[in-house]
């Protein structure tokens, strides 16, 4: 089937309670700017998923459920098809989404004046999770080079690695710079956590939406002590566009850290998966290669689309082409800018709603992260207004600068 047609027109968004476009008046201030912020795609689910849904909705009863050996099955072929891990059932922890299993893994492996380390920029929930625990957050901050490609600062890991941080959580593929770790970045990783036995955290929720040849390589995969020391947060939401459905795949291969987290998930009672969950995970596992496939050609063209864009008509920005993810990491530091100004900016001058990058840490001053699972009419209203308002501001620059110079 060829999703191209649904992915140029997707449905209209408005209306339907949908955070993304919905809260613009609340979140932002105003309803006139165009959405690319929050991480989920405007596109409709794979078909298979339409027609699970629907079939389950038209049975018309929706009472609790579980996880049949046909889910289990769906999940462990997709994990070997796709990325070569063969998992067990009983591996698995189903849990709400993978923000809440950080939370319950934080709480349940770290105790309160605990450190815990992150690699920075990165997705602004990793900080919530553990100062909201009463832990410390330890940053270990990405090497960006001239090319504006991040990698992991190995020597800094080294000199502020110790016995007092107890948990590392790593995001990968990273969020939002789009890197694809390498095997050797991985290994290294976790050679230096396994000699100050530490517990890494994998969040893995964009492993399924890599462009380049480099794969993606779930951290429990790299050895046997890696998989004895992590946890692997897996979902189908980034991948399929279901977040609403409020469904994650824990992977945690040692029964003793299996035990311990899945108490804490037991405790409050967030063990269970809808029924919708159910039914969409398992039919878009089972029948959502094909869609994904094509949304990840969609999605990676709308990013060269905008990369050129900025190279030919943006000189003040500038943005490298992300490995992993539907999120561009923009650098809008030429603009000269202080932060809030330049949020104000795009938002209530160019009327485009992104993420500011001062949330993903102090290392995105100067940043705002962009959305690109649209379609491309949107994308391309969005650079035009960018470009539009960029030039006004450039044009009121230099007038400025002139009428100084003649002045003086």
């Amino acid at each position: 089937m060829d999703y191209t047609e649904q992915f140029d027109h997707p449905p209209q968004r408005t209306g339907t309670n949908s955070e993304k476009w919905d809260k613009l008046q609340y979140l932002f201030g105003t309803e006139e700017a165009l959405p690319l912020w929050v991480a989920d795609m405007d596109f409709a689910v794979p078909k298979p998923v339409q027609d699970a849904l629907k079939q389950s909705a038209e049975h018309g009863v929706v009472g609790y459920s579980f996880q049949t050996d046909a889910y289990y099955e769906a999940l462990q072929s997709w994990m070997r098809s796709k990325h070569g891990w063969d998992i067990k059932k009983d591996w698995v922890v189903f849990t709400p989404g993978v923000v809440a299993s950080l939370n319950f893994a934080v709480h349940t492996f770290t105790e309160p004046g605990d450190r815990v380390m992150i690699q920075t920029p990165v997705y602004p929930p990793f900080y919530s999770v553990i100062t909201g625990h009463g832990r410390e957050v330890v940053e270990n901050p990405l090497q960006r080079d001239a090319d504006g490609r991040y990698t992991m600062d190995f020597e800094h890991l080294e000199r502020t690695l110790d016995d007092s941080i107890k948990m590392f959580i790593l995001c990968s593929p990273h969020n939002p710079i789009g890197r694809v770790w390498t095997r050797a970045e991985l290994e290294r990783l976790e050679e230096l956590c396994a000699k100050h036995d530490i517990l890494v955290v994998s969040d893995e929720i964009h492993g399924d939406l890599v462009y380049g040849e480099e794969p993606h390589i779930p951290f429990a995969m790299l050895s046997e002590r890696a998989r004895n020391r992590s946890i692997v947060c897996t979902a189908p939401s980034k991948t399929f566009n279901i977040a609403g459905l409020n469904t994650s795949n824990i992977i945690i291969p040692n029964e003793e850290l299996r035990n311990a987290f899945a108490l804490q998930v037991n405790k409050f009672g967030t063990g269970h998966i809808s029924q919708f969950g159910v039914v969409a995970t398992q039919a878009a596992y089972n029948g959502g290669k094909e869609w994904l496939e094509q949304c990840l050609a969609y999605t990676r063209s709308n990013m060269d689309y905008v990369q050129q864009y900025i190279a030919e008509h943006l000189p003040e920005l500038s943005v490298w082409m992300p490995e992993a993810t539907y999120l561009l990491w923009i650098d809008c530091s030429r603009l000269g800018m202080e932060q809030k100004d330049l949020v104000h900016f795009m938002l209530h001058e160019a009327k485009v709603a992104l993420n500011d990058g001062r949330a993903f840490g102090t290392m995105g001053e100067g940043f705002l992260r962009m959305n690109v699972a649209c379609s491309r009419k949107l994308l391309e209203e969005a650079m035009n207004r960018m470009q539009r308002a960029i030039a006004a501001r450039r044009q009121h620059d230099n007038g400025a600068e002139l009428v100084e110079t003649v002045s003086n």
